[in-house]
């Protein structure tokens, strides 16, 4: 069964909620998985307010947050055009991030933040939208193979001094 969201817009001024939320659900989905030192290395750039205000600044990427009783539980960024992190290409949308929080995980939030995305492309008459998803999170592979993404190619991605390797998968929509 799945918890009904509201999904709205992160406007720049939400940046600190926005930080708080990608740091948090970033920290518990993949801390434990990584050294110590190259995870730290990562989030300590990744993960500031400046870059994400000057992502949310971007005309070219939007980010939209799930919400529960007035407070964000996830959210997903979207990129058009040259924010992709590869195809960069103008009838495509990349799924950059997508994330719940664990204590909400469960309640199908992340179902729906996937669908909201995929209805905006169809809506845009976007020919495919795509994402990245890490190697080893096989959990998260089978999602999206079950909302009908395909593997269509990979790339590398440093956290600190640990090379690691995104599967590229993605789905036609027309």
């Amino acid at each position: 069964m799945s918890t009904p969201i509201t999904i709205t817009s992160v406007r720049p001024s939400d940046v600190d909620q926005l930080l708080s939320l990608s740091r948090k659900t970033f920290y518990d989905a993949f801390e434990h998985l990584n050294n110590p030192a190259d995870f730290e290395a990562y989030t300590s750039v990744a993960f500031t307010r400046e870059k994400l205000l000057a992502e949310l600044e971007n005309p070219d990427s939007q980010f939209y947050f799930a919400v529960i009783d007035n407070e964000p539980v996830g959210y997903v960024k979207l990129n058009y055009r040259n924010t992709q992190t590869e195809f960069k290409d103008t009838d495509a949308i990349e799924v950059e991030r997508i994330y719940v929080l664990a204590s909400q995980q469960g309640k199908k939030i992340g179902n729906q933040l996937l669908d909201f995305a995929i209805d905006k492309a169809i809506k845009e008459d976007m020919k495919y939208i795509w994402l990245g998803v890490w190697e080893h999170n096989h959990n998260a592979q089978r999602f999206y193979a079950r909302n009908d993404f395909v593997e269509c190619g990979s790339h590398h991605f440093w956290v600190g001094n640990d090379q690691q390797t995104d599967i590229l998968m993605k789905k036609e929509l027309r």
